[in-house]
């Protein structure tokens, strides 16, 4: 079966390629954009399922199309990317010192089939005092990372007291779950 990633990520064509997979990229053209009235929890998973919707009918017989959304969920707010130094200050000030999490829901589709699945990592935040995020901010670009951090950058080195669930998947696609997924479709 042939791979195809439909995601302009970066992170997620590392991890996928981290994988040992092949894979061609596609880039999904859609808006994300979701009603105010959906719930904090199945965000992802609409965003994962528009992406794909959009992609799927240009697939051929055996191609594996994933797609992918990852949000931070601080309470019951979701915490997008930053628009700009001072967005990306109040975000990391809002997760300072306190839990929250981070979910990516997954979208397969093959041969007509649908394949959804989500993962949830829950992360706690060390007091980070003010230098802290401005350097941060300066140094690193929280512009294209939801909740304005990267776990695999400095702030998470530094920052991160706890984690409990897929690290991979605080990147932005859980590796673990979507291998076992594609093992199920290959057997």
């Amino acid at each position: 079966m042939e791979l195809i990633l439909g995601s302009a990520s970066p992170r997620r064509k590392k991890l996928l390629k981290e994988m040992g997979f092949d894979f061609n990229v596609v880039i999904p053209d859609v808006a994300e954009v979701y009603s105010p009235e959906l719930e904090t929890e199945n965000v992802a998973p609409f965003l994962a399922k528009l992406k794909a919707n959009n992609l799927k009918s240009a697939l051929y017989k055996d191609q594996l199309l994933i797609c992918c959304d990852t949000v931070v969920i601080n309470k019951d707010e979701i915490l997008g990317k930053p628009i700009d130094s001072e967005d990306a200050f109040n975000t990391l000030k809002k997760l300072s010192g306190k839990k929250h999490n981070v979910m990516s829901a997954v979208c397969m589709v093959i041969n007509d089939n649908i394949i959804e699945f989500k993962e949830t990592t829950s992360i706690e935040f060390k007091a980070l005092s003010n230098a802290e995020i401005e350097h941060y901010i300066e140094t690193y670009n929280p512009f294209d990372k939801a909740g304005s951090y990267g776990i695999q950058e400095w702030l998470g080195h530094i920052g991160i007291s706890s984690i409990k669930g897929s690290y991979t998947n605080v990147m932005g696609l859980p590796t673990q779950r979507l291998y076992l997924e594609i093992m199920k479709l290959d057997s």
